[in-house]
């Protein structure tokens, strides 16, 4: 049976529970990185989000490598917002849907390079100096924020069923100690060195 989860809003879920687990990785981020990355959470969570309108006017996922490409053609303001949805989106699928990834033909480390490459060049391009140093911290910590995200999509996972199957699934194919954390907490397995 899953829980009711109750929060003012979507941005405080997202906030209480990006600090619980970046707490629980003991993971050092900044204040402004935090906020950036809870408005991330919130803005995907609506995941018509994740896809841009083709030329016949259906969603589409774009590919990480035509983002790349059509940031090198613009202009400089153009090319900021491009660098950023190619850093958001890889973040974020590179967190939440990192067992398809690792099964699919480019893998999660496609999406880590290019995501923190993104949000690499997007530092040097920043206006305000105060988004500069999001950016270079989201490039620099960007394979442990991964790590975060898939952490927060498996604590979600776990509260139902079919999700729970996919979390343990993923856990004995990688053997993740963070993975493994979940299903503890949510009762699904013995913590290790418990006789079973």
């Amino acid at each position: 049976m899953s829980q009711l989860v109750t929060a003012p809003s979507l941005k405080e879920f997202f906030k209480a529970l990006l600090e619980e687990v970046i707490r629980r990785q003991k993971l050092a981020v900044g204040e402004t990185t935090e906020f950036y990355l809870v408005n991330l959470l919130a803005e995907f969570a609506c995941t018509d989000n994740l896809f841009s309108k083709g030329e016949d006017g259906r969603k589409e996922q774009e590919p990480l490598a035509v983002l790349y490409h059509r940031s090198l053609q613009q202009q400089r303001d153009e090319r900021i917002r491009t660098l950023r949805r190619l850093g958001d989106v890889s973040l974020y699928q590179a967190g939440f849907f990192s067992g398809a990834l690792r099964e699919g033909p480019v893998g999660q480390d496609y999406y880590i390079q290019m995501g923190g490459a993104a949000y690499g060049q997007l530092a040097d391009l920043a206006p305000a100096a105060g988004f500069a140093a999001v950016y270079r911290e989201l490039s620099a910590r960007f394979r442990a924020l991964v790590d975060v995200l898939e952490e927060i999509a498996a604590r979600g996972l776990v509260q139902n069923p079919s999700g729970a199957l996919k979390v343990y699934e993923s856990w004995v194919r990688t053997g993740s100690d963070k993975l493994e954390q979940v299903l503890v907490d949510a009762g699904l397995v013995m913590p290790k060195g418990l006789p079973n």
